[in-house]
């Protein structure tokens, strides 16, 4: 596998950019986590899905979407409130890739220039974090960007339009990985964001509340 160049983000995003959107996967069954919904778990006296997707909010991005299968209705009732999108799967059992189909669909639908893919169960992601995503898409033209701490690849990934189609056609439960490794011009984007690297399979993940 070809390393990938690591990036600074810039120190402004642009005055006028693409139009970015944000999509939250968050279809899954969570069997490692147990009996309860772990996107509904509470991270510092918020549901984890909620969390993840006011993050999304907070950051420079046009529009955001959250994808939803399994246990559609609790999720649902976690994020009633906010100014999202919900879009639902009844294919969630055939791994991550149906959520990011599902979600590409609503980005392409809405015309986006680029789409950003975020995790439900990854609720420790700054909007900081996001922004600078974001801003280094718009300085360097990259078709796809993922997040990095101390080098290291984490999410949330950032595609361009370009892979809306590749990222529709998508199988199994590996979600955009092989598409961000295939792209000739992908790259890291350094952050300071530990959040990046840590998700939430089992209890013990969570941060005392």
């Amino acid at each position: 596998m070809t390393a990938r160049p690591v990036l600074a983000p810039p120190d402004s995003p642009a005055p006028d950019g693409d139009d970015v959107v944000g999509i939250v996967l968050a279809a899954g069954t969570s069997t490692r986590f147990g009996d309860r919904n772990k996107l509904c778990e509470p991270v510092d006296g918020v549901p984890m899905v909620r969390r993840v997707a006011e993050t999304l909010l907070a950051a420079r991005l046009d529009a955001v979407a959250v994808v939803v299968g399994h246990d559609a209705a609790a999720v649902r009732e976690t994020i009633a409130d906010l100014d999202i999108a919900v879009v639902e799967t009844d294919a969630h059992a055939a791994g991550q890739s149906r959520s990011v189909r599902r979600g590409v669909a609503w980005a392409r639908d809405r015309g986006a220039d680029a789409a950003l893919i975020a995790l439900g169960d990854m609720p420790y992601v700054e909007s900081e974090t996001v922004d600078a995503l974001v801003a280094t898409h718009e300085r360097d033209g990259a078709s796809a960007l993922a997040a990095a701490h101390e080098g290291e690849r984490g999410n949330p990934v950032l595609f361009d339009a370009a892979h809306f189609a590749a990222l529709s056609a998508v199988e199994g439960d590996r979600g955009g990985r092989d598409i961000f490794l295939n792209a000739d011009d992908a790259a890291l984007v350094e952050t300071s964001d530990p959040g990046v690297r840590r998700d939430v399979d089992v209890p013990g993940d969570l941060d005392p509340s």
